[in-house]
């Protein structure tokens, strides 16, 4: 069994608050004191792949093997899907004023994520 390591929890805590904060950035943002932007979307997708980080390291943590792997595969699928995931919500429900290509791209890329993720759980 390994050691409980507390930066390893501190690290995962930190990536779920800085992920939350990108996530609701129209909320924070001015309260926080950053500049604005024109569009949410590049925050809100930081914010779910921080967010997907802190359930990577949230895994890594209860992991019962030893040694030094990383984050290893469940960590990749959590990144993976919680950005997929946000990704798909902008696409469905964002308005994101862009040509028909980049909706195909996107769309292409969200799906790419969700079969990867998966494919590697399978």
């Amino acid at each position: 069994m390994k050691k409980p390591s507390i930066a390893l929890v501190v690290d995962a805590f930190v990536n779920y608050a800085l992920g939350v904060l990108c996530l609701l950035y129209p909320l924070v943002a001015p309260a926080l004191g950053v500049p604005p932007v024109e569009n949410f979307f590049y925050p809100s997708i930081l914010g779910a792949v921080l967010f997907g980080i802190g359930i990577a390291l949230t895994i890594e943590f209860f992991r019962k093997d030893s040694g030094p792997v990383g984050l290893g595969l469940g960590g990749a699928v959590a990144i993976n899907l919680t950005g997929g995931a946000v990704l798909i919500l902008w696409l469905v429900w964002g308005d994101l004023g862009i040509p028909a290509r980049g909706y195909a791209f996107l769309w292409g890329l969200a799906l790419l994520l969700i079969l990867i993720s998966g494919y590697e759980l399978y």
